[in-house]
């Protein structure tokens, strides 16, 4: 997979994707990552990027122009261009998934107050949010759609069905509650169960714990 992500800050935006996990799937050519800065296609003598939006309002809008010639250039035909805004849809295990199936991604970066709209109407494929909040940027949402989707590519992980286990990997459904040396701690003993060797107790535990679980901290999750 080619991830491209076009911002006003690259160094925001791969940081958190230069060490660990990822930067280990970086150096084995299991995904490549650039980050482009944004102003480098401004053609404004002072590489400014931002205009004042028509009709009034606070903020500025990042300018059409250098976003359609940044997509232009990296853009090949089996691109998925994705824009990083808090008015996009959520994201979700589901659609890193989607987004792990394609083979280049070109990121987006939203800032101030947003892009111009004719972004999103002639380039974008997809609107996307990280939560419902409000960053300074998108480069940080950028890394954490980035990290979400390069650890599910094979050969990220160190066991291949790491990323099948999880939170999320169960529609609807919490992690159960997991446990490590030592037995005990602090007068905390880990569950007689995960000791028992019983692999089908053992599984009826972790099911049942992840939905107690689901329901104490994402009742949400649950269907109707």
């Amino acid at each position: 997979m080619k991830i491209d992500i076009v911002t006003l800050f690259p160094e925001i935006a791969l940081a958190p994707l230069d060490d660990s996990i990822i930067r280990r799937a970086r150096d084995a050519d299991v995904v490549e990552v650039r980050a482009h800065q944004l102003r480098d296609w401004s053609r404004d003598k002072h590489k400014r990027v931002d205009a004042a939006p028509f009709g009034g309002g606070p903020g500025m809008l990042l300018r059409p122009e250098p976003l359609f010639a940044a997509v232009e250039a990296l853009r090949t035909a089996d691109s998925r261009v994705i824009l990083m805004t808090p008015q996009g849809r959520p994201h979700d295990q589901a659609n890193a998934v989607r987004l792990a199936a394609a083979s280049h991604l070109i990121i987006l970066c939203g800032h101030y107050e947003g892009v111009d709209h004719r972004v999103v109407e002639a380039l974008v494929d997809q609107e996307l949010s990280i939560g419902d909040y409000i960053l300074t940027n998108g480069a940080l949402a950028a890394a954490v759609v980035c990290d979400s989707v390069i650890r599910l590519l094979p050969g990220t992980l160190g066991g291949e069905s790491s990323a099948h286990t999880e939170s999320f990997s169960e529609p609807g459904t919490l992690e159960a509650p997991a446990y490590t040396k030592p037995v005990e701690f602090r007068g905390m003993p880990v569950p007689q169960v995960l000791r028992s060797g019983n692999h089908a107790a053992i599984a009826g535990w972790r099911a049942t714990m992840a939905e107690q679980r689901t329901i104490t901290n994402r009742p949400d999750l649950r269907k109707p």
